[in-house]
């Protein structure tokens, strides 16, 4: 069934070819039908959004996303993948930063990765316990591959802070950088209650107490 309020009469986009296919191309049609799955489960949440519903918010045909997507658990995984993709840039963004010391980079990666999710997940509203819940399944094993590439853009601040005598050495900087990812887990939207999720200063406090722990840790002392 269609939700009324998903704007109902909207003409399709121009490229939508007959039958409801699209002839735009493949990655832009596949991003728009995760722009609108986004939309939609932030409206109605995961057990409510339809395919009809997406076909219609993303002014594409159904058969278009079948063509993408093998159902609407695959949708919704993906968008939670183009979510991490886009955290991994973020922390690679905040890496460049050459005008900080390693020390003070790893800092802002740490609370940044943490804000990151916290203000996506401010996106979902209410729904985003339902959705992770129902992709807990299938998302619980990706999970470890996210978490690699988060630790590895941290690992790599972390070895240019061991070369410059900023941090102590360490063995493995690749396990340390997913050793500091999973140390600011709990404070992730899946491990936090709605009512620690409405509170966004809160969360930043202690994530920054946490990494100002960490960098501690991990710093060189002489003598």
């Amino acid at each position: 069934m269609v939700h009324a309020s998903t704007g109902s009469g909207l003409p399709p986009l121009e490229g939508e070819g007959r039958g409801g296919t699209s002839s735009g191309r493949p990655a832009d049609v596949r991003g728009r039908i995760l722009d609108a799955a986004d939309q939609l489960l932030a409206r109605y949440g995961y057990k409510k959004m339809t395919m009809d519903d997406l076909a219609e918010q993303a002014r594409v045909g159904r058969r278009t996303i079948y063509l993408h997507f093998p159902g609407k658990e695959e949708v919704a995984l993906a968008t939670v993948e183009r979510r991490m993709d886009r955290l991994v840039a973020h922390l690679e963004a905040l890496s460049a930063a050459a005008s900080l010391s390693p020390g003070e980079r790893l800092r802002a990666l740490l609370v940044g990765r943490v804000l990151f999710l916290f203000d996506a997940a401010q996106e979902l509203s209410q729904s985003y316990d339902e959705m992770m819940t129902a992709l807990r399944p299938v998302y619980m094993p990706r999970r470890e591959r996210y978490m690699r590439a988060e630790g590895q853009v941290l690992a790599e601040v972390l070895a240019e802070g061991v070369r410059c005598g900023e941090f102590a050495a360490v063995d493995d900087p690749a396990e340390a950088g997913l050793s500091l990812v999973l140390a600011t887990n709990a404070l992730m939207p899946f491990s936090l209650s709605r009512e620690q999720r409405a509170d966004r200063a809160a969360v930043e406090r202690r994530v920054s107490r946490i990494a100002d722990l960490l960098l501690n840790g991990l710093r060189r002392r002489d003598g």
